[in-house]
């Protein structure tokens, strides 16, 4: 997995554009398609001159869990369900944190090792907030999200069950103010 956060004198357009201007791409996105990071990002903080922090995590398909290689990974959804409850966990987190933008991207369908899996990226006026803003957005996504993931082993197809560090790690945003 990579975890990014730049400041935004690296990735300044100086282009004079005003926060009105922020692009109108939504929020999140449930696809089959990759995602172009780079694409995203310029696209997420294109004309907001507020932006002083862009923060990126990008969760890839790793070819071994629990032990075992993994060929491929299907994720299911509930579609109208799923985006409802990432808007509504985008929203706790823009409240929260200050964010400016978000931008969330989850893959479903069959995916290979080293594939893209999920795109969070924020951005706020301060690292620090872009950095627990991506983190709460996506320690929500992990345990609360309606994704369903089955992946291929040599012995077999299973499911994918929650993972107690997933739990545990939404469980902090609970007793952090």
């Amino acid at each position: 997995m990579l975890s990014l956060c730049q400041s935004a004198a690296a990735l300044r357009d100086n282009s004079g554009m005003t926060a009105a201007s922020v692009s109108s791409k939504p929020r999140v996105s449930v696809q089959t398609e990759d995602f172009d990071l780079s694409a995203e990002v310029a696209a997420l903080r294109a004309g907001d001159a507020r932006v002083g922090a862009v923060c990126t995590f990008v969760g890839t398909v790793r070819d071994r869990n629990e032990g075992d290689a993994v060929a491929s990974m299907e994720l299911e959804h509930y579609p109208g369900m799923t985006e409802k409850s990432i808007e509504a966990i985008i929203d706790q987190a823009t409240e929260r944190f200050g964010l400016y933008g978000v931008r969330v991207i989850h893959r479903v369908g069959l995916l290979a090792p080293m594939d893209q899996i999920v795109l969070v990226a924020v951005t706020s006026a301060h690292r620090g907030m872009a950095y627990q803003g991506c983190e709460y957005i996506m320690d929500y996504l992990k345990s609360l999200a309606p994704f369903w993931k089955k992946e291929q082993t040599p012995q077999g197809a299973r499911w994918v069950d929650a993972r107690v560090s997933d739990e545990e790690a939404l469980a902090r945003w609970a007793t952090q103010p």
